[in-house]
């Protein structure tokens, strides 16, 4: 298959990981290689799917560790192997304190403290906060230097230990519908319904660099929102559009959305 025929299915900004996938795919399918990568996003995950479909020699499996994992990791291989005892290569870094503030860090407090050691984004899959600190799926390589360097989470002083995952602390998140009318599909316009916002407190976050529509940075606020991106915002949270349910009399769109809680 032509590249530009594969291209065309996907996002120009995507093309980089487009072909890193399709040489996986493509290795497996032809070379009986076995690869396992690093944690997917959700969007990532789809394009590597979508790819290996097209190939008959090649499968994918994922996994994120949780029930309902959004970060996965996949492995790729020839599609004759028997992938069922396959390791992820997922472990539990455990992050916990004495001091009472750990109640009050939440995921990007825990996300700031792993990033700030210097560790790609790719080997951190999910994180389940609680008022007890935070269970972090990650790939287990980086375990042991973690529990070198791990001291702090937001001026926070923690310990950190590597448990496996059949001890992870799973916190589901639900999701509080609502349904808003809106003029169009704007992000600034969706954001400021959902977050009850004036537009001029949404544009300018998002223009700062503090927005990521379905795992991907949008500094643009014109941006146009699709059915099932997932939308959040530093500081405010994030929501996922359930539903286009069409115009109203009034010329405008009635959306279902799910904000996270």
């Amino acid at each position: 298959m032509s590249h530009r025929e594969i291209y065309e299915h996907f996002h120009p900004d995507e093309k980089s990981f487009v072909d890193r996938a399709w040489e996986w795919v493509e290795r497996a399918a032809e070379r009986h290689e076995t690869k396992r990568t690093d944690f997917l996003d959700p969007r990532q995950a789809h394009i590597l799917f979508a790819l290996a479909n097209r190939h008959p020699d090649a499968q994918v499996v994922l996994n994120g560790g949780g029930t309902q994992a959004e970060r996965q990791r996949a492995i790729i291989a020839p599609d004759y192997k028997t992938l069922e005892d396959e390791d992820m290569g997922i472990v539990v870094l455990d992050i916990s304190s004495d001091d009472r503030r750990i109640s009050e860090l939440d995921h990007g407090d825990y996300l700031g403290a792993l990033l700030g050691l210097g560790i790609k984004r790719d080997k951190i899959g999910d994180l389940h906060v609680s008022e007890e600190g935070c269970h972090a799926l990650i790939a287990e390589e980086i375990g042991d230097f973690l529990i070198g360097h791990m001291k702090q989470a937001h001026r926070v002083d923690v310990r950190v230990t590597v448990r496996p995952l059949s001890e992870l602390r799973e916190i589901t998140s639900t999701l509080e519908e609502q349904v808003i009318s809106v003029a169009s599909m704007r992000l600034d316009g969706v954001a400021s319904d959902v977050f009850r916002l004036s537009r001029t407190k949404i544009v300018a976050p998002i223009k700062a660099g503090r927005c990521r529509v379905s795992w991907k940075p949008v500094e643009d606020p014109s941006h146009p929102l699709r059915e099932g991106d997932v939308v959040s915002m530093k500081g405010f949270g994030r929501f996922k559009i359930l539903e286009v349910e069409g115009l109203s009399k009034s010329g405008r769109i009635r959306v279902r959305v799910g904000k996270f809680v």
